[in-house]
């Protein structure tokens, strides 16, 4: 699988926990103190976050990164 397949499944697999929670964008990342813009961009796929930048999406969300990437397929 290449690299960008698999920032988009991941950034698809965010959204969806995100939307599930009823929190936009905007609130999400002042929520894991991220910057809107660049969280967007790992929702849809342009940005490939480092680990350390998973775990507090997981953690925002209420959720382990387990989960995220195996809604992802990963």
């Amino acid at each position: 699988m290449k690299a960008d397949q698999t920032q988009r499944k991941l950034g698809v697999a965010v959204r969806h926990y995100r939307e599930r929670l009823g929190i936009s964008q905007e609130a999400f990342a002042d929520k894991v103190s991220m910057h809107r813009t660049y969280y967007s961009a790992i929702e849809r796929g342009e940005k490939n976050p480092t680990l350390r930048t998973l775990v507090r999406i997981a953690e925002g969300l209420g959720i382990h990164l387990a989960e995220i990437l195996a809604e992802a397929g990963l």
